[in-house]
């Protein structure tokens, strides 16, 4: 089984779970930075007030600002030939509303992308990765107010002004589906919010979407722009009609967002749905055409795990994956997440099946609580869930057709967790020296998973043999 010779392979990180340096640079404060650190029993807490007696991970982080040449070379060295990064909103526009953006913040990222080219590597761009700035949550309410769609577009034409022709991937929004079930990582919206607000929420988000895949592609024709869903694959609890409608219902819930980005407009199912909770959509005359003409490139999703839906399913937890159910065939991570390679050749059907459109998995990846010993870790566990999974990919390409472009490896390099705000939930093949509370060497160290993923990329996904 062979891949397409240009496929990409490579690693995936966000500015606020990888950057640190908050207030360096002219930077704002986003809606992360706030976040305070919690664990796989403690949710993070959100204090729109910095206290200085509580830790907040996103401030120090592994310090990838400064060190981003160092990293970036040690992908290079395992062989990557992407690497996806976001752009912090706030470093870019401080406020989110600023009408002059921060040259200081635009010239770290010049640097960044030289020096991705300099090795040989693709960049992909997230333009917001749960970085949405808080000054716009206080002046108006942020992606409540249509206000937040003029302030996006304006951010992302300053980006793809600058970066014309040096970049030519682009996410604008991560994880855009999480407006659901978690408001303030996708777009500082309150935790509190009714159901009604984030459905105009993420109205406001998607109608942003469109408009700036259009002014991408009329600033340069060869960017390519795609959608970006949070991977949430369910299976019915039962083969009971009930369950099965459940689960149908379970996934049109986030669906519908990748609908809309990839058909260019509401489904019918959400439309009904919204009516008859009597929801009316803050729609003006010109967003149908918006939807229409901004339409994705292409598709990119994170997968980790799948979940089980039953017709008791009342309540889904985006951080732990729980729906009440628990399936019996599969082993789970330390943090509950349940292990599934096959759903992830599922996941890629589904989606190519639903689009027929170019895909990449954008995240993917386990995490442990890896212990350094002699310099490096040896975590042959990942080995095992890097091949299972690679392996599943290849069949969904060579026996089913799906288009699969790429394959990005979440956290390439130890960071901080964004579910929990953890340092020792790591997911990378590079340890880093830094515990949960920020301290630490920041050194950096090879597990010995990281000459297996660059034996993979060497070879394509050839071999994926594993030598204890």
């Amino acid at each position: 089984m062979s891949l397409r010779n240009d496929f990409f392979w490579g690693g995936s990180t966000s500015a606020d779970q990888c950057e640190g340096a908050w207030q360096e640079g002219g930077k704002g404060i986003n809606a992360v930075d706030v976040m305070t650190a919690g664990d796989v029993n403690t949710p993070r807490a959100i204090t729109l007030d910095i206290d200085p007696k509580k830790n907040y991970p996103s401030h120090k982080a592994i310090d990838h600002y400064h060190r981003y040449q160092e990293d970036i070379a040690l992908f290079k060295e395992m062989g990557f030939r992407m690497y996806r990064f976001s752009i912090d909103w706030s470093r870019i526009y401080p406020n989110g509303y600023d009408t002059k953006p921060n040259e200081e913040g635009l010239q770290h990222y010049d640097e960044v992308i030289a020096y991705c080219r300099k090795c040989g590597i693709e960049p992909m761009v997230t333009l917001c990765h749960f970085e949405t700035p808080i000054g716009m949550f206080k002046k108006f309410g942020s992606w409540l107010h249509r206000d937040a769609i003029d302030c996006f577009v304006r951010y992302c034409e300053t980006v793809f002004k600058r970066y014309n022709g040096k970049v030519k991937y682009w996410l604008p929004i991560n994880e855009i589906n999480t407006m659901t079930d978690c408001p303030w990582w996708a777009g500082a919206i309150s935790e509190d919010a009714s159901y009604k607000e984030r459905m105009i929420a993420a109205y406001h988000q998607l109608i942003a979407h469109a408009k700036v895949v259009t002014l991408a592609h009329e600033i340069n024709k060869e960017n390519q722009v795609g959608s970006m869903y949070g991977g949430i694959f369910s299976y019915p609890a039962t083969c009971h009609p009930d369950d099965i409608m459940a689960n149908e219902t379970f996934m049109k819930n986030y669906m519908f967002y990748v609908d809309v980005q990839n058909r260019g407009y509401y489904p019918s199912y959400k439309r009904k749905e919204l009516a008859r909770k009597g929801i009316a959509l803050p729609v003006q005359k010109e967003d149908d055409d918006i939807l229409r003409k901004g339409v994705v490139d292409f598709i990119s999703y994170s997968y980790y795990n799948t979940v089980v839906v039953g017709k008791d399913t009342k309540d889904f937890d985006l951080i732990s994956f729980t729906t009440g159910y628990t399936n019996p065939y599969l082993e789970k991570t330390k943090w509950g997440w349940e292990i599934d390679p096959v759903g992830l050749r599922y996941s890629l059907n589904y989606m190519y099946d639903r689009y027929q459109k170019p895909i990449f998995i954008v995240e993917n990846g386990i995490a442990n609580y890896d212990v350094l010993e002699h310099g490096s870790v040896q975590d042959t566990y990942r080995k095992y869930y890097l091949k299972n999974h690679i392996t599943e990919l290849k069949k969904a390409v060579d026996y089913d057709g799906v288009d699969v472009r790429g394959y990005l490896w979440w956290g390439p390099l130890d960071i901080v967790s964004s579910g929990t705000g953890e340092m020792k939930k790591r997911y990378g093949f590079i340890y880093v020296d830094v515990d949960d509370q920020g301290n630490g060497s920041g050194t950096r160290y090879k597990k010995c998973s990281f000459a297996y993923y660059k034996k993979v990329i060497q070879s394509n996904g050839e071999d994926l043999e594993i030598t204890e």
